[in-house]
């Protein structure tokens, strides 16, 4: 089934090749059904590949799903540009009163730091804390389900 993604996402056309049905918005939206709707909170360096990646994931399942992505407002991406980001990624502030199927919440290269030093721990603590009201299931990545893990219930990671 197909997956609905932001018009023009450079993944678009990589998983076109691998014959991935991938949906416009203006196409989906012509559609009388109603999609998962999935967030990612996308952490990783290489967000391009890392969307890709979930996006073909996802694609292989018999629901259409709609893919949206989020990005912390309290830390700036190195490797992506803030062009990038702002055509398809949206801030916390403008999907906090929206609910969804799903949240995939990915790993980040910070797993040397203790978890209040990882300079987003507030923001991040805070969607964590909204997820639990807004989505029905959350999956925690590798560094994101440490960090789950302890700010949920106290487990310290071991280094």
């Amino acid at each position: 089934m197909p997956v609905k993604i932001p018009n023009n996402l450079p993944a678009i056309e990589l998983l076109k090749k691998e014959n991935i049905f991938v949906m416009s918005d203006m196409r989906a939206d012509t559609q009388d059904i109603r999609p998962m709707r999935v967030l990612i909170l996308n952490l990783m360096p290489l967000k391009i590949s890392a969307e890709t990646d979930f996006v073909r994931l996802l694609s292989n399942n018999p629901l259409q799903v709609e893919v949206e992505f989020l990005r912390l407002d309290s830390h700036t991406s190195k490797n992506i540009s803030e062009e990038h980001l702002e055509m398809f990624y949206k801030g916390f502030g403008e999907i906090k009163e929206n609910f969804y199927d799903g949240l995939i919440i990915t790993g980040a290269p910070v797993e040397m730091l203790e978890f209040e030093e990882v300079s987003y721990w507030n923001e991040i603590t805070q969607i964590f804390d909204w997820a639990r009201k807004h989505v029905t299931s959350t999956l925690y990545i590798c560094w994101a389900s440490q960090a789950a893990l302890y700010h949920f219930y106290g487990v310290k990671k071991n280094h």
